[in-house]
């Protein structure tokens, strides 16, 4: 069966990405409304039936808008670390608490959902806790890397893995620098456990690069710091100067805010 992924957001204002084959899929993440997250499910011909998980990064609410209605209204196991379900629990921004549908995972603990193996892994951010996750299916390697202030090496260790691959390029540093977020908002994202600039992603990317790598997209692009084209161009750019082609050696894209990506058949 194929291997699809769909961004259904990507951003600070919510968070949501699918994987799936022809009949079951994870979402990795739920920041946006259920309303939301189901009508564009349906639009791709997915039915809430075949979501067998949904995979939590952290406890902001961008990312967790939304896991009280997939987990207790229609049953959809829950999977976190011990410290983003309290972070969860004491949430007010969530839609409903969580009881039967709480799953506790460990960190580089492999779960199975179905053909599915998932693996959590340490990312460092400010929050309750944090993980990337790494997907396997078949011989498909996705990793979700995202809100992550710092490449680390257990983050690396994890990116060279992917041959598709979802990182956050958060924010411009210019735009940032220049912006009218005040110095401590600026600080917070800047200071290693807060996110990404596109050029700290650009530079590890492109450095760091393998043909084994076929897809990435940016994700989780700040809203007044960023720009689509902006993140794009800086990966482009890196990976020019390594030789390295977009849109042939791989394929590059950047996920947009609000709005739903195509749905994509990985091979």
């Amino acid at each position: 069966m194929a291997f699809r992924f769909l961004s259904l957001a990507s951003g600070s204002s919510g968070n949501c990405y699918y994987l799936g084959t022809d009949d079951y899929g994870i979402l990795l993440d739920a920041g946006i409304s259920f309303r939301t997250i189901k009508k564009v499910l349906k639009d791709h011909r997915i039915g809430l039936e075949e979501i067998m998980a949904v995979f939590v990064t952290h406890d902001h609410t961008d990312h967790i808008k939304s896991v009280g209605s997939l987990g207790e209204k229609y049953g959809i196991p829950i999977y976190a670390t011990e410290s983003v379900h309290i972070g969860i629990d004491n949430s007010r921004f969530v839609d409903e608490k969580l009881y039967t549908s709480r799953r506790i995972l460990e960190k580089e603990q492999t779960v199975m959902i179905r053909d599915f193996k998932i693996t959590a892994f340490d990312v460092p951010h400010d929050a309750s806790d944090c993980v990337g996750y790494l997907i396997q299916y078949k011989n498909h390697k996705c990793v979700l890397a995202t809100d992550i202030g710092q490449i680390t090496d257990k983050v690396a260790e994890y990116i060279r893995i992917a041959n598709h691959l979802i990182i956050e390029a958060n924010y411009d540093r210019e735009m940032l620098t220049r912006g009218n977020y005040p110095l401590f908002l600026k600080n917070r994202i800047s200071n290693g456990h807060g996110h990404l600039c596109n050029n700290e992603t650009a530079d590890f990317l492109a450095a760091n690069f393998d043909l084994h790598m076929k897809n990435i997209w940016l994700c989780h692009l700040s809203k007044d710091n960023n720009h689509p084209d902006l993140a794009y161009k800086t990966v482009e750019m890196a990976f020019g100067q390594y030789g390295i082609r977009v849109g042939a050696d791989v394929n590059l894209t950047a996920l947009k805010r609000t709005t739903p990506s195509d749905l994509y058949i990985l091979e």
